[in-house]
């Protein structure tokens, strides 16, 4: 009996059962239902892998059971579905997103069996645990608290992975984006999302940010001497209250022989809207000592104009609820393309996050977009795998 399964929500049997058909011949464990009441009970037995979910029920629509499930920290990687136009389902799959669920992407109805065939591939990719160790997060038997997360800093339980981001026309190493993990001795691993929040509002950010930036400078520093490579590394809102952090960070370069040229911040839309003068002070401090300065998540928030022309960034990254939808929506491929073009136009480089399959990549090298990243390219893997990977890359 195949270890993979999908649960079906569709009102119209025929659709159900088409995907159904499409799932076992993938070798799924597959099951349709046509009510709300039955899908959530199902979801309970089952634990499914995938969940398709068609947002025009007559019951409880798919926004709200989406709702409902993340309320219930589901897991499930999740394909929407919709005969109500690609502006609709993009706007469910943010939502969706937003609530934290893992979206595989969404499929217009009439469905065509191929996308969809395609999709639940690529959710069952998705779905993959880490190969070597088990993802925890907070309700996975701890609390993340002030203490339990000083002890972890004591103890370095802190340690990074790496995405790879390569030039969108030739296809060469161009960057890694450092991303933070914590090995916690359940045994798991706990992601980001579930503790840096804590991290900020118990006012140990600064430390972690300290201890984020020694191990992968120290990282990078042996692992790609001599490239000319660039590490992309994110920075708290929280911190853009320090004047002195410019310092701190320039200072952890030299420590480790690694120029601020070769260091990209990147920073969200919101980040400075703390303290605007402060940040702008400070992301001013940033440049003059070399850095680079990113805007992450472009076109997500509602101050991107005002950020953009107000503080000295040399990067946008295009955010990645746009770059998935950029092969099925017209709206998202209208904004990829004006992000690009307005990037260009002011002088910055422009990176694409989300870069799920071979179209995708194609479709921003033809916008002359620069940069790319995304599972398609590579996953985040530890340093010693980035080593390979660019060994592979070289050859």
């Amino acid at each position: 009996m195949s270890n993979r399964s999908i649960l079906i929500l569709d009102d119209d049997e025929a659709v159900g059962q088409t995907i159904q058909w499409i799932a076992e011949s993938l070798g799924f464990e597959a099951a349709f239902v046509t009510r709300s009441e039955e899908f959530f009970d199902r979801f309970s037995r089952m634990s499914p892998d995938i969940l398709t979910i068609d947002l025009a029920m007559p019951e409880l629509d798919g926004v709200e059971i989406m709702r409902l499930l993340a309320e219930r920290h589901c897991k499930a990687t999740i394909i929407i579905s919709s005969g109500m136009g690609t502006r609709v389902l993009d706007a469910a799959q943010r939502s969706a997103s937003e609530h934290g669920l893992s979206i595989a992407g969404v499929i217009s109805k009439p469905i065509s069996k191929e996308a969809m065939r395609a999709l639940i591939g690529q959710g069952s990719d998705l779905n993959q645990p880490a190969p070597k160790k088990e993802q925890c997060t907070e309700g996975g038997g701890f609390e993340v608290t002030k203490a339990v997360l000083e002890d972890a800093l004591d103890l370095k339980e802190f340690f990074m992975a790496y995405q790879p981001k390569i030039v969108c026309a030739t296809g060469e190493p161009a960057g890694l984006e450092a991303l933070v993990r914590w090995q916690h001795p359940a045994p798991c691993i706990v992601m980001p999302v579930d503790f840096i929040p804590v991290a900020e509002q118990v006012g140990l950010i600064d430390a972690l940010t300290t201890q984020i930036f020694n191990l992968s400078l120290a990282w990078f520093s042996r692992a790609c001497a001599g490239s000319i490579l660039k590490l992309s590394l994110n920075i708290s809102a929280k911190s853009l209250v320090d004047i002195h952090l410019a310092d701190n960070l320039s200072n952890i370069c030299s420590l480790h022989g690694v120029a601020p040229e070769r260091v990209v911040l990147e920073l969200t839309e919101s980040s400075a809207m703390v303290d605007p003068i402060l940040s702008l002070d400070l992301m001013t401090r940033f440049r003059v000592k070399g850095f680079q300065l990113s805007i992450d998540d472009f076109g997500t928030g509602f101050s991107s104009m005002v950020q953009l022309v107000r503080l000295p960034f040399s990067e946008i990254k295009v955010d990645k609820s746009f770059v998935i939808n950029a092969q099925s929506s017209r709206e998202s491929r209208a904004v990829v393309k004006s992000i690009i073009d307005l990037g260009h136009s002011l002088g910055l480089q422009v990176t694409a996050e989300g870069v799920e399959n071979r179209e995708t990549l194609e479709y921003l090298s033809s916008l002359d977009c620069d940069f790319a990243q995304g599972y398609f390219i590579a996953r985040p893997m530890s340093g010693e795998n980035v080593s390979d990977w660019l060994e592979r890359k070289r050859r």
